[in-house]
This record gives C-alpha cells, sequence and structure tokens, in this order.
C-alpha cells in the first residue's frame, strides 16, 4: 500500500490582491508537517483555463487532468463571493470529470460574517454530482483579514492547526478507503504498488 496521500490544495479564487494566496499558504505550510501528505497546488490564476469548453487537448485541461488524476484527496481554499463560490472555481471544477471520481474533498473557507461556509454548502451540491466525498467538517475563516497576522499565519495558531488536523484526519481515512476501492491490491497499477 501506498505509504503517503498526495493532497491537491486547490486554490477557490483566481482575483488579482486576492486573500486566498495567504489562506492557501497557510493551509499548504501545516500539511507538510504531516508525514504522511505529499502536497501539491492548484491554482485558476496560475491554470489560465480557456472560458470556452474546448476539450481536454488544451493544455491548461490536460495539466488539471494530470494534476486532479495524481490526486488522493483534495482541500479546496475557497471564498464566498456574493453567497456562493467563484466562477473560477466552477470553471476548473467543470474542465473536470473522471479525474474527481471516488475521491474526498475537505473545505477551508474564508469570508466575512459567514466564513465563507454558504460557498461550502453550494459546492457540496457540484460535488455530489461527481461522485466526491466531501467531509463534514470545515476550517472557516469568519472576517478573515483580521484572523491572520502580518506573516501570513493564524493569530489563533494552536486552535486553526488543531482544526485543520482534525480534518485532515479524517480526509486521509476516506483517502485510504476509496484508494482501495478504487485499486484492489491485487490491481493497483505498478507506479502505486511499489
Amino acid at each position: 500500500m501506498k505509504e503517503t496521500f498526495n493532497v491537491a490544495v486547490i486554490y477557490g479564487s483566481a482575483r488579482e490582491g486576492r486573500f486566498c494566496d495567504t489562506v492557501a499558504s497557510w493551509v499548504v505550510r501545516t500539511l507538510k508537517t504531516d508525514r504522511e501528505i505529499t502536497v501539491d497546488t492548484i491554482d485558476p490564476a496560475v491554470l489560465n483555463l480557456p472560458a470556452a469548453n474546448t476539450g481536454p487537448e488544451h493544455p491548461a485541461v490536460q495539466e488539471l487532468h494530470a494534476a486532479l488524476a495524481d490526486a488522493d484527496a483534495f482541500i479546496i481554499v475557497t471564498p464566498e463571493y456574493n453567497h456562493s463560490f467563484t466562477g473560477e472555481l466552477k470553471l476548473l471544477i467543470d474542465a473536470a470529470k473522471a479525474q474527481w471520481k471516488r475521491k474526498p474533498l475537505a473545505f477551508v473557507s474564508y469570508g466575512g460574517m459567514s466564513g465563507g461556509l454558504r460557498a461550502v454548502e453550494q459546492l457540496r451540491l457540484v460535488f455530489a454530482e461527481l461522485h466526491v466525498v466531501t467531509m463534514r467538517d470545515v476550517v472557516s475563516f469568519a472576517n478573515a483579514w483580521d484572523r491572520f497576522d502580518d506573516t501570513g499565519n493564524p493569530i489563533d495558531e494552536k486552535s486553526t492547526n488543531a482544526a485543520l488536523h482534525h480534518m485532515t484526519t479524517d480526509l486521509k481515512w476516506w483517502a485510504d478507503a476509496l484508494r482501495e476501492a478504487r485499486y484492489p491490491q491485487h490491481q493497483l497499477p505498478d507506479a502505486i504498488a511499489s
């Protein structure tokens, strides 16, 4: 069995000057302290996916498909825009299908008073259609701009790190269970079996 889980941290915003960089950087730094996790990032601002559905032959779509396929689990760092999630995130989600299927996903959300939770609730409906298992627990930052210091760390780092660890424990459990279901021991691809 594979000893680590590859977790793809997906940025939920591509807006210039986005606060997503602060929150996602903290998530990535914290996840990298877990020996059972390797971390990749998927950033719609870097991918620059085409607005029109051009199919899987577009280089950005190919890059996205490869990154999603390599992941055992996902964490989406999402803001809340107008009581929902961003158009860039929906474009990224809709650019793939099979690569999401039967994998677990967790959320770190941020925003104003609601902490991005309305975006998370809508994203759960979208991911149910893609056969993705979403974690019940969410790490949420209400009034996020006041919750991080000038170095990009949460002001209450102990409790926020504990919340992320708690959520990630469930994510790893599901990643293990679903990977075993997708690739029973006798059918493991060579890259995973070794």
